[in-house]
């Protein structure tokens, strides 16, 4: 008789903090989440391993966090992010367990990964959730890199507690980000259907190297099926550069996608880098010299302090006119917005520079600082104040406010770039400049139509 599993539940203060967590995530940092196949997501109680590829530190395993609520997750993380007991307390009641590497803690340190084995394989066979980026580590580009096979043997080792009587599932997933560092930003998650390991029990008990290779092969397939993946690392710069310029908008469009919505992005870009690279093995001679121009205008704006999408919508004086007179209409909004919430910019660049070093953690820096510092600080102090001093009400009016208050200071900076950017464009002394550019993108542009198409 099988025996029924129900999952560990969270405390009320972990519940209480994932809606905070909720809250800071999902209705400020970004400004929208698509989350496409959750139907494939196993039910509750269910042994799965969530796998996916890993390019965006913590936002990736807690954007999943966030979607799956009704289950217990486990995590297996960084070793070094537990040094401190403090944090080894927290992160282990919340789920994550420690991963050694020995590139990082040293070759006496890796048997102690057979504790977070054992803990991982406790959670399948209570019917958790466990999720593993088989990866070992984040990229720094929109790229998969090779899978381990460490996910594949903790989903065998609990089966086998089980006697190979309950099934155990992989879910394939993948997350992705119209931009890995900055705020009020789109992200998509995606859940392919799960791969059941039970018809696989019967040979890996025969031969378990070789069906764990089998299975890693297919899962990490599907998984690079899902995602954006430009294999083509010598050039991806330059893909990548020309996959977020006018050119990869207008390629989304002509052929039928929505270059503002992302999971039709998405679905435009994997065909725009795949005939990239195509073109590159057809047409090698053609495809380089479209790079190394790709590399000098990439540079020159760069060096003009401006962007691809100005040659788009061409502004004049007028345009420029226009945005700083909008600017100082909404210059006193700014200032009621930007006063308390100064601290969610300000801390950030501050600190980013001084202590990161890796840039794919920027964004997790933000979200964790505001987390634990800046929106205690700007939200929940001046909440208490304004209850304590004044009323409920001013309290309340203050907790509505807030989340508008930030987004139009975030857009209003938007506007001020973009403002600063027109005046670059159109200033006398960059017009030769500009007109080189011009020619050179517009070049580069025709020459791709003859290609792709």
């Amino acid at each position: 008789m099988k025996l029924k599993r129900t999952p560990r539940d969270h405390s009320l203060f972990l519940k209480a903090f994932r809606l905070y967590l909720q809250y800071v995530n999902s209705g400020l940092y970004f400004r929208k989440e698509h989350i496409i196949g959750l139907e494939n997501v196993p039910a509750d109680g269910t042994p799965c391993i969530v796998v996916s590829n890993h390019q965006n530190c913590l936002n990736d395993p807690l954007c999943v966090c966030l979607q799956l609520t009704d289950r217990r997750m486990n995590f297996i993380a960084r070793a070094n992010v537990f040094k401190n007991p403090i944090f080894n307390k927290a992160l282990r009641a919340m789920g994550l367990l420690p991963a050694y590497r020995m590139s990082h803690e040293g070759f006496g340190a890796i048997n102690k990964n057979r504790s977070t084995m054992d803990a991982a394989g406790q959670a399948l066979t209570d019917g958790e959730t466990l999720m593993l980026y088989p990866e070992a580590d984040h990229q720094d580009k929109r790229w998969l890199g090779t899978f381990k096979l460490g996910y594949l043997r903790i989903a065998f080792e609990a089966a086998e507690k089980m006697n190979f009587e309950q099934d155990v599932m992989v879910l394939p997933s993948c997350n992705h980000y119209s931009n890995y560092f900055h705020a009020r930003t789109d992200m998509l998650i995606k859940f392919d259907k799960p791969v059941s390991l039970k018809p696989y029990y019967k040979r890996y008990q025969e031969s378990p190297r070789e069906v764990m290779v089998e299975l890693n092969q297919m899962i990490r397939s599907k998984i690079q099926a899902m995602m954006l993946h430009v294999e083509d690392l010598e050039h991806y710069d330059q893909i990548d550069f020309l996959r977020e310029t006018g050119y990869g908008t207008m390629y989304a469009r002509e052929h039928g996608f929505k270059p503002n919505y992302l999971p039709s992005r998405l679905i435009a870009d994997q065909q725009f880098v795949d005939k990239m690279q195509r073109a590159a093995e057809e047409h090698p001679e053609e495809m380089e010299r479209i790079y190394d121009d790709t590399k000098r205008y990439a540079l020159g704006l760069k060096e003009l302090g401006i962007r691809d999408w100005l040659f788009n919508h061409n502004p004049g004086a007028e345009a420029a006119i226009l945005r700083g007179l909008g600017l100082i209409t909404l210059l006193p909004l700014y200032i009621i917005s930007i006063i308390p919430t100064c601290l969610m910019f300000l801390i950030p660049k501050i600190f980013i520079r001084k202590l990161i070093k890796d840039q794919m953690f920027v964004s997790s820096f933000n979200v964790a600082v505001s987390a634990l510092v800046t929106m205690p600080l700007c939200l929940i102090l001046p909440i208490i104040l304004l209850w304590v001093f004044v009323d409920f009400w001013w309290a309340l009016g203050y907790f509505v406010a807030f989340p508008l208050m930030f987004i139009l200071a975030w857009n209003y900076m938007r506007l001020f770039y973009k403002f600063i950017g027109s005046c670059r464009f159109i200033k006398r002394k960059n017009r030769s400049r500009i007109a080189e550019l011009r020619d050179l993108r517009t070049s580069i542009y025709k020459r791709l139509d003859a290609l792709l198409e």
